[in-house]
């Protein structure tokens, strides 16, 4: 059966790609690539097969490059930036292939939500503050359920991460404003996250457009919004506590309890 390799290459640096996306991509017959979000040392990977910008393309062409070198027997790869799965648009391409007998294969990626945290030197998720992750999208061409708006979204308090939004910044803080979060809650925003020209900026929901704009950033940012970023205070994590037993570990201490 054909087959088309839909691959994740990471967030930008060249050693976070999966040792499977990289042998993917230097054997490929077929390298679709999205474009400048995809590093050139990624893209020269692929030494024999034949390379197209999918930013240059429309999606029937797109499908059109995928389904006929499928058909052909080659080794097709439609390579995306950091996680195919996330706001990566492999679901209609999958849908289309189906449709014509060609089975999809996804290699997960590193996202750059998660280069981004790394970046930060912080957890996302944290005993005491939050346990929740809230990835999405500020609205603008491409329109979001009413449940699902940042105002709603933020009444949770959790830790929130935004894609392709940071030109909205002004608009995500006024409605995480309005969902709850106070003008002091912490924010960050990291531009580029493992690239060379890689830009970190944090600071508070009441501060963070001003340092954002004064630096000229408009694309290629996660904004995170949370008390992960700047905890006042914080639980350790149970899973180590010399009280705690679990299928590898017995408690080190046992807990007296009184009567």
């Amino acid at each position: 059966m054909s087959k088309v390799y839909f691959v994740g290459c990471g967030p930008g640096d060249p050693e976070l790609i999966t040792i499977k996306a990289k042998k993917l991509i230097q054997k490929a017959d077929l390298l679709v690539y999205s474009g400048s979000l995809i590093p050139t040392s990624i893209v020269k990977l692929c030494k024999k097969g034949k390379k197209h910008d999918a930013a240059k393309l429309v999606r029937e062409e797109i499908f059109d490059l995928l389904s006929k070198n499928a058909k052909k027997g080659k080794l097709v790869v439609r390579l995306h930036d950091g996680d195919p799965t996330i706001f990566g648009a492999i679901k209609e391409q999958i849908d289309n292939l189906d449709k014509e007998g060609i089975e999809s294969v996804v290699i997960p990626g590193v996202t750059s939500f998660l280069a981004s945290a790394a970046a930060l030197c912080t957890q996302l998720t944290l005993p005491g503050v939050t346990q929740t992750i809230i990835v999405t999208r500020a609205e603008k061409r491409t329109k979001v359920p009413k449940h699902e708006r940042i105002s709603e979204l933020a009444k949770h308090n959790a830790t929130m991460v935004f894609y392709l939004s940071v030109h909205l910044l002004p608009e995500i803080v006024k409605q995480a404003i309005v969902g709850g979060y106070k003008k002091s809650t912490p924010a960050a925003v990291v531009y580029r996250a493992s690239w060379e020209d890689q830009k970190i900026l944090t600071g508070t929901l009441g501060d963070i457009t001003k340092k954002v704009w004064t630096e000229k950033i408009t694309r290629s940012a996660i904004v995170i919004i949370g008390d992960v970023i700047k905890p006042k205070s914080y639980e350790y994590s149970r899973l180590y506590d010399k009280t705690f037993s679990h299928g590898f570990r017995k408690a080190k201490v046992k807990i007296k309890i009184k009567n």
